[in-house]
């Protein structure tokens, strides 16, 4: 009987587990280096976004997972606004090998944070007075794939 309860708590201790713990605004900037003056300008703007990626292990089976956007608007040669925001979480990553995590904290956990910061952006812009912008929808999956392609052209050169 002993022996049995002993193989059970084996085998669950080897289930794997995934959960989200927190989500949190780790970094939030905005500049506006030619308000006022930008206001006047009857142009419509530019917007240039680069979104990346990140993660790394706090502990055994817990990791922090970011989202970094840096949102360049500008007309002509002027800066309307610069935003850069992280948006990260704390995920339990349980019993999961290697193939299998760098997947899960480069697709499954961004798209659980992307919603968060496209709000946060969304609310930051909305307190500039200027028009709204929200960031589209991203496929964490096609973007992974890019990213393990270049790197993998990388590294024959």
């Amino acid at each position: 009987m002993a022996e049995e309860n002993k193989a059970a708590e084996t085998e669950a201790s080897k289930e794997q587990s995934f959960s989200l713990q927190r989500v949190y605004l780790k970094d939030l900037s905005l500049e506006m280096p030619n308000a006022p003056f930008i206001f006047l300008e009857p142009e419509g703007p530019m917007v240039e976004i680069s979104l990346n990626v990140g993660g790394q292990r706090l502990a055994e089976s817990v990791f922090e997972a970011t989202v970094r956007a840096t949102i360049t608007t500008k007309i002509e040669d002027k800066t309307v606004y610069l935003i850069e925001a992280t948006q990260a979480g704390i995920f339990e990553i349980a019993n999961y090998d290697d193939e299998q995590l760098d997947p899960i904290l480069g697709i499954v956990c961004p798209s659980m944070l992307f919603p968060y910061l496209r709000a946060n952006v969304a609310d930051l812009i909305s307190r500039t007075s200027l028009p709204p912008l929200h960031l589209a929808e991203v496929n964490f999956q096609a973007l992974y794939e890019q990213n393990a392609q270049a790197a993998a052209s990388e590294t024959k050169q």
